[in-house]
């Protein structure tokens, strides 16, 4: 993943870029860059490294003047990691700057044809060719911005996420999403750009997500139009009210946000049961299940798709469905379902797990799910994310932002929620006994309690590493349940430590 921020409006934008910038670091990048205009000059800056690396060469060597602005954090597909490459890139009158999350498939041809009408390139990017390619119609058609981008995306195969400025037009900023996450974030006379709301929430609570395939033209004094990229129709935006705050995203005293949301665990499982668990009156509400309880009921299987931690919280799950509700569970990496060409009934439900709500592979695997005539229940974090919207029903974890690379919280609020569904399931089935499924509730709503008591030994978790912190390569043992919790175990290890780590199951020792 890459990040995407840009603001147009009335204060400084360099920063609201860098502060936005550093707030998408979770996401994981090795180059990032930031292009201002002042209202004379394009002042760009961009760097391999870090973004701290890119604020220390920006104070040495450019003006952060400008109320009009775009930055990015790359994580390099096409074209190695080096300053050249790095994003924001300029057409080749120097006119149209971009920033673009995602990948130009055919971007080899449009860069042959565009070399042959006289263009030249200084990077490898497919980036350096879109922009080219939107300078080409706009010039050829004597046409706006807005209008030469939707050309030249309807010409492109791919995925992106694009914010695109000119600085001859300085009042106005196009973006464009097809399969990568964009949010506009709207204030007094003033606009923000993102690949997720973070970068503008101290700013603005009213935000709009663009569909696929949607495109915007933002202006200063016309506001927003969005437009739909195939057939230019126009789209009426729904703008959503935020539901993250500042005090969520800032580290608040911890040395990072991994160890923050790893404390923040007890917290973030009762939020997720919160109006759901009701262990007085005995029951489990879950409206996403009792809307289509009979999607479920009359289930020849559940498929669960997912990647990484979530698709490890969808092995767990797989022993909890079948072992209370009786029903059949496969689980499925994302990335290797929406390849195949599965076997898929409109008898079938498909749980889409995702903590972003914007896992590609998961979008992809929903819609081929759906292509098929599955009911598809997606499990996500982030309200209004696009899985959430793609799904025919879901249930939102309320972990609320989840910063750091390695996810902690994610995964224990989806096992809670997949649960709380399984649970409500048998009951509806009668697979589980009242007493049982009481106890069941009761053990359930002891849970943030009992994490809490484990996080207290961090003292003797510091020994335990000290000790072991030279070992190159660990197992991770595990029998039913416990084996995808070994599974995350080792992702955890490879991700944080980058020492060798396998989990396996304990009986086949």
């Amino acid at each position: 993943m890459c990040g995407i921020v840009g603001y147009i409006g009335h204060r400084e934008a360099y920063p609201i870029i860098l502060k936005g910038l550093k707030r998408l670091e979770y996401r994981g990048y090795d180059s990032a860059g930031i292009a201002l205009f002042d209202g004379e000059h394009l002042n760009l800056c961009k760097t391999k490294g870090k973004v701290t690396d890119l604020e220390e060469r920006i104070e040495k060597t450019t003006s952060t003047a400008g109320k009009l602005g775009i930055g990015h954090t790359r994580w390099a597909t096409h074209g190695v990691p080096n300053d050249v490459n790095s994003h924001p890139h300029y057409s080749n009158s120097g006119n149209l700057v971009i920033i673009h999350n995602g990948i130009i498939e055919n971007y080899e041809a449009l860069k042959k044809e565009l070399i042959k009408r006289g263009y030249t390139f200084q990077s490898d990017t497919d980036t350096e060719v879109l922009i080219n390619l939107i300078e080409d119609v706009m010039l050829n058609e004597n046409i706006k911005l807005g209008k030469a981008v939707q050309i030249a995306l309807n010409q492109v195969v791919g995925a992106y996420a694009i914010a695109v400025f000119d600085k001859t037009k300085p009042n106005e900023i196009v973006v464009a999403k097809l399969g990568s996450p964009l949010a506009i974030g709207i204030g007094n006379d003033e606009f923000f750009i993102a690949s997720d709301a973070s970068p503008f929430i101290e700013y603005t609570e009213k935000a709009i997500y663009l569909e696929d395939e949607e495109m915007a033209i933002i202006r200063i004094d016309k506001g927003i139009k969005i437009r739909k990229i195939k057939d230019d129709s126009l789209v009426n935006p729904y703008i959503q009210k935020l539901q993250i705050n500042l005090e969520q995203i800032e580290k608040g005293g911890y040395d990072h946000f991994m160890l923050k949301e790893i404390y923040e665990q007890p917290i973030a499982i009762k939020d997720t049961y919160r109006g759901r668990l009701l262990v007085n009156e005995g029951i489990i509400k879950l409206a996403g299940i009792e809307d289509n309880m009979k999607k479920f009921l009359n289930a020849d299987r559940i498929i669960i798709v997912a990647c990484g931690t979530s698709w490890h919280a969808g092995l767990v799950a797989e022993y909890i469905f079948e072992d209370l509700a009786r029903i059949p569970v496969e689980v499925e990496y994302a990335s290797e379902f929406r390849y195949r060409n599965p076997v898929i009934s409109e008898k079938d439900v498909v749980i889409a797990i995702s903590q972003s709500g914007e896992t590609a592979d998961t979008l992809a695997a929903i819609k081929l799910a759906k292509s098929k005539g599955a009911f598809v229940f997606g499990v996500c974090n982030v309200v209004g994310s696009t899985i959430a919207r793609e799904t025919n029903a879901g249930a939102y974890t309320h972990a609320g932002p989840e910063i750091g690379v390695a996810s902690t919280k994610a995964f224990t609020t989806q096992i809670t929620i997949l649960t709380l569904m399984a649970l409500r399931l048998a009951r509806a089935k009668g697979t589980i006994s009242s007493s049982d499924f009481r106890l069941q509730l009761q053990e359930l709503e002891l849970i943030p309690e009992k994490v809490t008591q484990a996080l207290k030994a961090d003292e003797h978790i510091k020994l335990i590493a000290d000790k072991y912190k030279n070992s190159r390569n660990f197992l991770y043992l595990g029998r039913g349940y416990n084996f995808p919790v070994a599974l995350e175990g080792a992702l955890k290890l490879k991700e944080i430590s980058y020492i060798h780590a396998e989990g396996y199951p304990a009986a086949e020792m």
